[in-house]
């Protein structure tokens, strides 16, 4: 039989861990004798356990430990990481390790080094001259690059349940409706004030359903309140937002009656080409064409937008970019420095954004489809934390949480969504 010994270490019972651990070796196929195991006696103990993991083969032991450093399982031989060499361009060596989006470190010359830039499905280039470790996708690897393969030598931080009961920690059971929305608000508020006073990087995910429920005027607020550093979305949110501040309707419904405007179908479209004749939303705004919303507030607060399109878009609006490589590239760069995500009324760019965050970037979804706020945690993102409400209601109470921890004025006006219209 082929066998392996590993240590796992931290809070790996109270965090489930550890069973984890074991139900992964069992469905594997494979056996483990415990030769250690010392359990921590108080909170702020850890606990220890070091084991042999057999299995019938090989392919079935590697397979094994691959799923087992992804809870941090450390391999005890002690070897360096190895790797391989890129013979292709955009393809990767046979046997080559796939990252989570957790903490990584790599021994390298029998020292533990950081992998940089660490996000999900993506291959570790090593880099001796300089003794670095960094994530590049498979499309970007050239000939010659040294990827890491196998197990050995890698060493992952597991995520592990808070120690303190804060925001995202009960906000991580089971994804219910009928949770206590406003304190979790108010909690989320406390975290992006903390967030913004000490420098760090917001970054608000955002969908058409922002517009469409009249919320545009709270975001607007919020970039204007410095609450907001990076915006990603696509082509509906600034079609949305540009048909909002032009027209005073979303998808064609006015926004303060909420009745169908006749005509308005096409208001959309109507929004997508004045933008197309001024030829920029920046231009637009240069222009006087585009003088409210929350597009408008983020080119006037110099807040980075990437709008990521897709095979259904209208026009598209200038600034939304159709390559998805490019558009996956422009988000890695605007990711860098983040510390918070709030991600509302949007799965697809949710799901884009997740892939390529850190576990540590701490994450909110907000959507009224359960579903929507599930499936970034199944998919691999640990840290999101999930609100399943309107994305009018979260964003109202949020602005107005905010306002209380800052003890500010309601300056939210007529701003983005609820517009007056224009002739």
């Amino acid at each position: 039989m082929a066998s392996e010994i590993i240590e796992l270490s931290g809070h790996i019972i109270d965090s489930w861990t550890l069973p984890r651990a074991w139900d992964i070796i069992m469905d594997r196929g494979g056996d483990f004798l415990i030769q250690e195991i010392q359990v921590g006696k108080h909170k702020s103990e850890p606990s220890y356990v070091r084991m042999e993991i057999k299995a019938n083969d090989e392919q079935t032991l590697d397979l094994i430990l691959s799923e087992l450093q992804q809870l941090g399982a450390m391999l005890v031989n002690g070897h360096d990481v190895r790797t391989a060499r890129v013979e292709q361009r955009g393809v990767l060596p046979e046997g080559f390790y796939s990252t989570t989006n957790l903490p990584t470190q790599v021994r390298l010359g029998g020292q533990w080094i950081d992998v940089e830039h660490i996000e999900m499905d993506v291959a570790i280039v090593i880099d001796r001259k300089h003794r670095r470790a960094y994530c590049k996708p498979m499309h970007e690897v050239e000939i010659g690059d040294e990827v890491v393969v196998g197990h050995e030598g890698i060493r992952v931080q597991s995520f592990e349940r808070a120690r303190e009961r804060e925001i995202f920690a009960f906000m991580q059971s089971d994804v219910s409706s009928e949770k206590a929305k406003i304190l979790m608000i108010q909690h989320i508020a406390r975290q992006m004030k903390e967030t913004r006073d000490r420098g760090g990087k917001i970054l608000f995910v955002l969908g058409p359903a922002v517009i469409h429920t009249g919320a545009g005027r709270y975001v607007a607020e919020l970039i204007r309140r410095g609450y907001v550093q990076v915006i990603f979305g696509g082509n509906a949110i600034v079609t949305h937002d540009v048909e909002a501040a032009l027209f005073g309707t979303s998808l064609g419904v006015d926004l303060r009656t909420g009745e169908q405007v006749e005509g308005g179908h096409r208001n959309h479209l109507r929004a997508i080409n004045a933008i197309r004749a001024v030829g920029s939303l920046g231009k637009a705004v240069e222009v006087g064409l585009l003088r409210e919303g929350l597009i408008y507030e983020a080119i006037k607060h110099q807040v980075p937008l990437v709008l990521a399109g897709s095979i259904r878009d209208d026009g598209p609006m200038p600034g939304v970019i159709t390559d998805m490589q490019e558009a996956q590239r422009q988000m890695r760069q605007a990711l860098q420095g983040v510390e918070m995500a709030i991600m509302v009324a949007s799965m697809l760019h949710a799901i884009a954004t997740g892939n390529l965050l850190p576990a540590t970037v701490r994450t909110v979804v907000v959507d009224i489809n359960p579903a929507v706020v599930t499936k970034l945690a199944d998919r691999g993102s640990f840290q999101a934390a999930g609100l399943v409400t309107d994305a009018e209601l979260f964003l109202r109470e949020l602005v107005e949480a905010l306002r209380h921890e800052a003890d500010l004025p309601d300056v939210t006006g007529s701003q983005a969504g609820i517009s007056r219209t224009h002739s």
